[in-house]
């Protein structure tokens, strides 16, 4: 996995299901965002896509048996991130539930411009010390 990492790339790895993970239709070489579902009250919930475009590294894929038919389900995806965006999918890993959205092969290398405009932020404590970051 190393050999196939750009320079600076870190490769780290997130639980995917059918259900947050694009229904088992995410390959590797394929882009996504990644969103974070968490609690934000009592009773209320919210989504936040944390990062956009990014590219997936593998996916484990294992044979399983569902109505007879055998079929195959990936249960961890890795993806290709800067270590700021490492530390950013490591902290949504802990607050709320990640899912992947997969993105078109014509949106390749770009994003939309509402998604430019907005970004989302975090704050990252590193040795004590909290740091404002905004992840596009």
């Amino acid at each position: 996995m190393a050999a196939i990492l750009p320079t600076g790339a870190r490769a780290i790895s997130t639980q995917i299901s059918p259900e947050t993970g694009a229904g088992g239709f995410i390959l590797p070489n394929d882009r996504v965002d990644v969103i974070v579902t968490k609690k934000a009250g009592i009773d209320q919930m919210v989504s936040e896509t944390i990062l956009g475009d990014v590219r997936v590294l593998a996916v484990d894929q294992t044979l399983e048996e569902k109505n007879g038919q055998k079929v195959v389900i990936g249960k961890t995806a890795t993806l290709e991130l800067t270590r700021g965006q490492a530390e950013a999918l490591a902290l949504g890993q802990r607050v709320g539930t990640i899912s992947l959205a997969l993105r078109s092969l014509a949106d390749a290398g770009r994003r939309p411009q509402a998604e430019l405009e907005t970004a989302a932020a975090m704050t990252v404590v590193r040795f004590g010390i909290a740091t404002p970051i905004s992840i596009r």
